[in-house]
């Protein structure tokens, strides 16, 4: 995985997940890279970059809304939902963007 994605000419969409986790491991380490494994097989999966210090920030990017509802929708993403909610975070925010335009270098 490289630090920052290689999106394509916008427009995309980007899930922006912040969460502040719980204290331990607890699985959280495997399911992530599972989660990855996953969403990267995905149809419309384009990317993802993540960071974490004390809040950790994750944001993947997709080719269309219909795309990010079929992962929400994935088993094992249900799973690992029902995980965040009863042990790994202490609280965490979901947002769901356009990407209407993007640039660097």
């Amino acid at each position: 995985m490289t630090l920052i994605a290689n999106t394509p000419t916008p427009p995309y969409y980007a899930v922006i997940f912040t969460s502040l986790r719980t204290e331990g491991d607890n699985g959280y380490s495997q399911m992530t890279e599972r989660l990855v494994e996953l969403a990267s097989k995905q149809t419309g999966f384009l990317g993802i970059e993540t960071a974490r210090e004390n809040v950790g920030i994750t944001v993947t990017y997709w080719s269309d809304l219909e795309s990010i509802k079929q992962w929400k929708e994935n088993s094992e993403h249900q799973e690992a939902q029902r995980l965040g909610h009863e042990k790994w975070y202490s609280s965490f925010k979901t947002r769901i963007s356009k990407v209407e335009s993007d640039y660097g270098i």
